[in-house]
């Protein structure tokens, strides 16, 4: 069993924790204390470390103009903060209660507190004049009659304002204390004995009034009781209090209530006037105003619930006799309400911009709603428009509401929301009010930079000069400032690119650091990165294809010499006898590599040439009276690039006769013996020339299928200047792939080796100009390369055209 002291508390402890879950406290303090006042360790209450008060952002609100209470920081005490007057803020009110909002952040925590207001006694009793006049007939004033003083008043409340009167000693009149309808004290002077004018026209009373505080206060009047003949029944009211029940909305003008006095005597005596007591306050009267001959009582002001709901019009009428008689009684005016005060709602804090990962349930707002309409009238809610919003409000604690995140929010989709926040009564007819929130998304980097195409294509002329912009490449980023900074670089994990390409960082231009030859690359294919600035930063990529386009840079050279290779022709010789044929070679590719062969004295030459094949014939007959010559043909061989190259072969022909021919015979006869394993040898040579380019045939067979095998799986290899190449086309072009034959110079040897050569025709994809505009691939080849594409070559053209994948092994 807990001891007392343990039980207590216990019994303390379960009281606290209650205070602190229905987030209430409640303090009373005395009016008129001085500031500093201690009125609270309203921390310790509320469950608050002194330490974190200020990092969580603790702060209090007051509902009115003053801040009457304020908060150590450093302590948790609260205390007074200026001069509280119960009497100025509350009147008669019998609780006066002030009401803080305190607010801590991190997390969001609300709590109600009630300071009440004691009353103290620092009001004494008042009357509202320094004398009081009164008029009573000789004689015919019977005893026992009662005559109705004023009160006096007391601003205090409770027992600080209960009074009590105390007359002067005199032996014709006595006070009378009662309570009246309203619970209040009435005062009223009995006459104990009739009175005699002749023996004191006139009586001279203090009137005192002690309040029941502590120090008794009181306040006093001089009553001056004048006695009169005759005139001895005054006006009489059918009641003596009155209650009258209006709108606060009437009309100015209103009738309010028509008073009706009697009086029983006759003549001028019973002629009555009516007005307001001197004992009604000044600001009463600019509401009400009263006819003294009807005793009818109109409106003149606006009311308003919201100020005052009762108002106590103290009446007098009085007869015209000689020696006027009053009476009196007591009107109460009880206001109704209506639903006249529109509702008022307003931001106490506001957390923007809000960051677009925020999750749901986080707290954007804090709003706060009132009405001063009571009832029905003042019962408020709250509403969100527009409804789609990815935002909820929610009641939080008595008129208090919560903007919430209700969604995922994305500020690539939504930058800002603009939502109004509508609050309602519940009177007939509703009113309400409106209040806008902007609420703009903070970005974060969620979202990696974006290429408009997964690859280019670029083609560049050769022999460009070290430095040239060929292409630039963009990536886009939604996000903004630092998340959609964007810098470019190139991935050398797969091949070294730095002396051939660079890229600007921050521009994604393309640079060629030196002068591209196609006759030693021809493709460069590489990945350009991009990266943002955000935290952490988001990367994407794109593959860059880099084709260079030939220019007609290299001059026909002509394998052999005429000098080495003369030509025994034996004369006579038939027109159109072929001599022998010209071999010429182009480093270049395609139309700067297509060759044309012309004689340079063709009109005075026995000699005619083809102008594609090379091939020496003659033009008419050869006779032996020509034989022993020894002519020259000198052969120019040109290409068809632009600027055209060229260049000259001579070949030696000498012309002998049949006699001739029969010595070179004998010759020869006589070295036969020694030709004989010549000739075997040769042949020996030749069967293993043929092997060996079957071998090498059905061995170029297995590599390109090996090669079409390794290209399906998309991968692409650029060696540098003088290695093999493999060259993979992608998905969006056509291919064309050209054997072209070279021709050499020689009497009468056979063809020399083949150079193969890759060519590109109508890329289908999209590319780059120098200055950034976009164009097809086609607008961007040169002259000479869209010459090849219409050029047919005399010679032997395989062109292949792929759908998808295409590789060419180019030695």
């Amino acid at each position: 069993m807990l001891t007392w002291p343990t039980g207590l508390l216990q019994l303390l402890l379960l009281q606290t924790a209650w205070k602190m879950g229905s987030g209430q406290l409640h303090y009373s303090v005395l009016e008129e204390s001085q500031h500093g006042t201690f009125v609270g360790r309203i921390a310790q209450a509320l469950g608050l470390e002194v330490s974190e008060l200020v990092p969580r952002m603790f702060r209090m609100l007051s509902k009115g103009e003053k801040d009457y209470f304020e908060v150590n920081l450093q302590n948790g005490i609260l205390f007074v903060n200026s001069r509280i007057d119960r009497e100025e803020l509350c009147a008669k009110t019998a609780d006066c209660v002030l009401h803080l909002e305190v607010i801590v952040e991190k997390p969001l925590r609300f709590f109600h507190v009630e300071v009440e207001v004691k009353d103290m006694n620092d009001n004494a009793p008042i009357f509202s004049a320094r004398e009081q006049i009164l008029s009573m007939a000789e004689l015919t004033t019977a005893s026992g009659t009662r005559f109705p003083l004023e009160r006096a008043s007391d601003a205090d409340i409770g027992t600080n304002a209960l009074l009590t009167y105390k007359l002067t000693t005199n032996n014709h009149f006595a006070l009378d204390t009662g309570n009246d309808e309203d619970g209040s004290k009435s005062v009223v002077l009995v006459l104990k004995v009739p009175l005699d004018r002749e023996e004191s026209p006139m009586h001279h009373l203090v009137l005192t009034a002690t309040d029941g505080g502590e120090p008794k206060l009181t306040g006093t009047v001089q009553l001056l009781i004048s006695v009169l003949d005759i005139n001895d029944n005054p006006p009489v009211f059918n009641q003596s209090v009155y209650r009258v029940k209006l709108l606060e909305n009437i009309a100015s003008g209103s009738l309010v209530i028509n008073l009706n006095a009697t009086d029983i005597d006759e003549g001028i005596n019973r002629e009555i006037s009516y007005f307001f007591s001197n004992s009604l306050p000044l600001d009463v009267t600019k509401l009400f105003t009263m006819n003294s001959e009807t005793g009818e009582i109109r409106l003149i002001g606006k009311l308003d619930y919201e100020d005052i709901q009762c108002y106590e019009l103290p009446i007098v009428a009085e007869d015209k006799g000689s020696s006027p008689l009053s009476g009196h009684c007591e009107v109460f005016v009880d206001v109704l309400d209506m639903n006249d005060n529109i509702p008022e709602l307003s931001v106490n804090s506001l957390s923007v911009p809000l960051p677009e990962d925020s999750p749901p349930g986080t707290v954007v707002a804090i709003l706060s709603a009132s009405d001063r309409d009571s009832g029905t009238n003042g019962q408020i809610s709250c509403f969100l428009f527009p409804p789609g919003v990815p935002f909820r409000l929610e009641s939080t604690f008595k008129n208090y509401y919560s903007l919430t995140v209700g969604a995922v929010l994305d500020r690539e989709q939504v930058a800002e929301y603009r939502m109004v926040v509508t609050v309602e009564d519940q009177g007939v007819p509703p009113l309400s009010s409106s209040i806008s929130l902007l609420v703009p998304i903070g970005d974060i980097n969620d979202n990696a930079p974006t290429f408009p195409q997964p690859s280019y294509t670029v083609f560049v002329k050769e022999n460009n000069p070290p430095g040239a912009h060929i292409f630039t490449v963009s990536a886009l980023d939604p996000d903004v400032a630092e998340n959609a900074l964007i810098t470019y670089w190139i991935d050398e994990k797969l091949w070294p690119l730095s002396s051939y390409i660079s890229v600007h960082s921050e521009s994604g231009k393309l640079y060629a650091l030196q002068s591209l030859d196609y006759e030693e690359l021809k493709l460069v294919e590489f990945q350009v990165r991009a990266k943002d600035a955000g935290m952490p930063s988001l990367c994407g990529n794109a593959t860059v294809q880099v084709f260079v386009l030939d220019e007609n840079d290299n001059a026909p050279a002509v394998s052999g010499s005429s000098e080495e290779n003369l030509i025994l022709l034996v004369v006579p010789v038939m027109p159109g006898h072929i001599v022998g044929k010209i071999h010429a070679l182009d480093a270049d590719s395609g139309y700067n590599a297509w060759l044309r062969y012309e004689l340079v004295e063709e009109s005075s030459s026995p000699w005619s040439l083809g102008q594609y094949s090379g091939e020496v014939s003659t033009k008419y007959s050869l006779e032996e009276s020509e034989g022993g010559k020894i002519q020259s043909v000198l052969v120019l061989v040109k290409d068809h690039g632009k600027p055209q190259l060229s260049a000259t072969a001579t070949l030696s022909v000498s012309l002998v006769t049949n006699g001739q021919t029969i010595k070179t015979d004998i010759n020869l006869w006589r070295s036969a013996e020694s030709f004989v394993p010549l000739v075997d040898s040769i042949n020996i040579y030749l069967i293993i020339a043929i092997c060996s380019v079957s071998s090498l045939f059905l061995l170029a067979i297995l590599i390109y299928v090996a090669l079409r095998c390794h290209c399906k799986a998309k991968e692409s290899m650029v060696y540098g200047p003088g290695m093999a190449t493999l060259v993979c086309a992608s998905e969006v072009g056509s291919w064309s792939y050209s054997n072209r034959h070279s021709h050499i110079l020689a009497g009468v040897s056979a063809e020399a080796g083949a150079k193969s050569d890759l060519m590109i025709f109508s890329p289908n994809i999209p590319v780059f100009a120098n200055n950034g505009e976009v164009r097809n691939g086609t607008e961007l080849l040169t002259d000479s390369a869209k010459e090849v594409q219409e050029l047919q070559y005399p010679a032997k053209i395989s062109e292949i055209k792929l759908e998808k994948y295409f590789c060419f092994h180019s030695i």
